[in-house]
């Protein structure tokens, strides 16, 4: 409402001032008169422009049919096609102002206002006070200008018997208000008060948001602001559900003198049900809390944190508020200059899948990081010297501690012909003091309490050799790369655990590197050969590229079945890349070493104009990867497919769909949605429907039909 008749206030009194200025005509801001006619009664001495009047003080113009001033009565009056033109885009049209009292008090008849977002107000009258107090009557606002055509009445407008503007208390005041709809009447309200436009905040109710689903029933949000300070403010919101009775939801925030923070939650005390969705015959407290912060210790230094807790695994997802399976918190210290990096850490995890063991999840405290990069050598040269500490606790299970530091030589060197090389040098030592500990190459329930150290040389070479040609409409690129790599076999004993590359896999993101594991407590040795090729052709609006390739191992201890690395010669992984105006691909895929056959697949496609988009998305995984460490690896078997369509039926219509299917033996349709949108200048209404097939615990299967009508500039 802020942006609709307050706005149009403002204008108004813009109006004002401007009449007065002009009339005035102060030193401090000339005013150029043109007219057909000046005109000075001796009697009376009253000065009156005529015909064509323009008054223009540099920043407002001002035109009228005729303009008087009377300075015995002190009035100045204007009359007949009266326009203001403001800088910041405003037009005020109207049809008779007066002013007297110098100034401060006034009337305007036959009001009309053109807003810089081409919204509309008219009224049939004002009348200012006091210099400081405005009344408008009948006054009638829409932003509506192309919706449906050129229509009588628009399709919404907003009417106000009166509209009373404070610039003291800077507050807009609506009596006898009701929205309207194609003429007719929806919502009224004998009175409403919001900020003016100069108010950028201020407490109040915010709008309401409705809704419906099976498992909550018809919904209602009601949230209130509240204005603590400049640089602190807060919502309520009061969140009714005709099934399982009130939420109340908060919001924090504060900034501070170099800093940030913010904070949300949700607390309710439902029925309790169990994890067939029944009923139970007591109350649930349940809730949940986000929080985060950020702050500048120095140009170089910065701490922070967030955090996510929940007050059991469904509540997120039960009353819509997240889909997250995983809640982490997290606080750091970090530190950056030139390239050298440095931080500390501290994790903890609460996984909200109903297999997840709480005693099993883990608390990192601390984790230490440090990278430091030495200044380039004459030929290039340079070193890193990296050092990681973590400590992992958990209450049930092993709990570890490592320490590891590395250190390498790096040398890049470019030929005379154009092949660039890159040589390095490292060296890494770690050391792990692990308690309980299992063994997985002896009796499962065995546990391996102990210290275990390990030292990690390596040798690599890598070769490029870019080859690139330039055509008349297009670019044309072909690159061989091979890289050697020299290790140690070993480096991965039973007592060393995986805590941080359980996440493995291989593809052309890692082919070429000195490891396939994202983390410190896999090792990959052995000597290997990697080798590929990429190729692609480029132009001013199209691009395509690829690339392809595979390793060579003497034999290998590592990676498990299904990885693609468990046989020499390994599987093929490459990507694919598209991108022209009316299509845009994205493949990644690895194929069997013999059969050519695709065991691993992702494909991101969009194809289509604007007017008809449409997406897919498709994972497929053939089969299940061995865990890399027993009970704790992942498992990878896997094959979905997300599909969204938005077709524009009309300049203002549109349909969107969108669907999520498991594509697996026992799988089927998880997600479906068709939606409806109308969208012009001044409204977007969306109807959508969406059916979620899957169910977890006291979370079931939900169909939802949603109504959001967003009133442009009002509000």
């Amino acid at each position: 409402m802020r942006a609709g008749l307050g706005a149009a206030a403002a204008a108004l009194l813009l109006l004002f001032a401007a009449l007065g200025a002009q009339a005035q005509q102060q030193p401090r801001q000339p005013v150029l008169i043109t007219a057909e006619a000046i005109e000075h009664d001796q009697e009376t001495n009253i000065v009156t422009a005529v015909g064509r009047v323009e008054l223009d003080n540099g920043t407002q113009i001002l035109q009228a049919d005729r303009v008087a001033w009377d300075p015995r009565s002190d009035t100045v009056r204007a009359m007949g096609n009266i326009a203001l033109v403001q800088p910041t885009g405003e037009v005020l049209f109207a049809d008779e102002v007066e002013l007297t009292d110098e100034f401060r008090n006034g009337f305007v008849s036959g009001i009309r206002v053109l807003l810089a977002d081409q919204s509309r107000l008219a009224a049939a009258s004002a009348v200012r006070q006091g210099g400081t107090y405005t009344e408008m009557y009948n006054a009638l606002f829409t932003s509506c200008s192309t919706c449906m055509g050129d229509r009588d009445p628009p399709v919404w407008q907003l009417r106000a018997s009166k509209v009373t503007h404070d610039q003291v208390a800077h507050t807009v005041r609506y009596e006898h208000a009701r929205l309207e709809f194609f003429g007719i009447p929806l919502l009224y309200t004998p009175f409403f008060t919001h900020p003016d436009p100069t108010i950028q905040r201020k407490s109040g109710l915010l709008a309401p948001t409705y809704g419906s689903t099976n498992a909550l029933g018809a919904t209602i949000e009601t949230p209130y602001y509240l204005n603590l300070a400049p640089s602190r403010d807060a919502t309520l919101t009061p969140f009714f559900t005709a099934k399982e009775g009130m939420v109340m939801k908060g919001e924090y925030r504060q900034l501070t003198p170099n800093g940030l923070f913010e904070t949300r939650g949700s607390i309710t005390r439902p029925w309790a049900r169990d994890d067939d969705n029944l009923r139970l015959n007591e109350r649930d407290t349940r809730g949940h809390v986000e929080t985060s912060g950020l702050w500048t210790l120095s140009p170089d230094w910065r701490w922070g944190f967030t955090g996510s807790r929940s007050s059991d695994d469904t509540y997120l997802r039960r009353y819509e508020i997240s889909d997250a399976n995983v809640l982490t918190t997290n606080a750091f210290v970090e530190g950056m200059r030139d390239r050298n990096y440095a931080a500390v850490n501290a994790w903890s995890f609460q996984g909200l899948r109903q297999d997840d063991d709480p005693g099993q999840s883990p608390t990192v405290l601390p984790m230490m990081e440090y990278s430091r990069y030495s200044p380039t050598g004459r030929y290039g040269q340079y070193a890193v010297v990296d050092a990681n500490v973590l400590a992992i606790h958990r209450s049930e299970g092993r709990n570890v501690m490592r320490l590891s530091s590395r250190a390498e030589w790096r040398l890049p060197y470019t030929s005379r012909f154009g092949e660039v090389y890159s040589m390095s040098a490292s060296v890494r030592a770690d050391g792990y003091a692990v308690d309980g500990q299992r063994e997985t190459t002896a009796v499962p329930d065995q546990t391996v309490d102990g210290f275990k150290g390990r030292v990690l040389p390596r040798l690599a070479l890598e070769w490029r050799f870019p080859l690139v040609r330039a055509g008349t409409n297009s670019d044309y690129m072909i690159e061989p790369i091979v890289e050697g790599i020299v290790a140690p076999y070993g480096g991965n004993p039973p007592l060393i655990p995986n805590e941080d590359s359980l996440a493995f896999e291989y593809d052309d993101t890692n082919l070429f590197g000195p490891s396939r594991f994202p983390g410190l407590d896999r090792w990959e040795g052995g000597p290997r050969i990697n080798y590929g090729v990429r190729f692609g052709t480029y132009s001013a609006r199209t691009a395509a590229h690829a690339m392809i390739g595979q390793t060579a191992r003497a034999r290998d201890d590592t990676f498990p079945a299904g990885s693609g690395l468990e046989k020499s010669p390994s599987d093929y992984v490459g990507r694919i890349s598209v991108q022209w105006p009316t299509v845009d691909l994205e493949q990644r895929f690895r194929l069997d070493r013999e059969s050519f056959s695709l065991r691993r697949n992702e494909v991101d496609l969009g194809f289509g104009p604007d007017d008809a988009k449409f997406t897919a998305g498709y994972v497929f995984l053939s089969e299940k990867i061995d865990p890399l460490d027993g009970p704790d690896g992942p498992e990878a078997r896997r094959e979905e497919l997300n599909l969204t369509a938005r077709v524009k039926l009309t300049q203002t219509w549109s349909i969107n769909a969108r669907s999520r299917h498991d594509l697996r033996e026992n799988g089927g349709l998880m997600l479906a949605g068709l939606g409806l949108v109308y969208d012009c200048d001044c409204m977007r209404v969306g109807l959508e429907l969406t059916r979620r097939l899957t169910e977890d615990r006291d979370v079931p299967r939900s169909t939802a039909i949603s109504l959001r009508v967003n009133l442009r500039h009002l509000g």
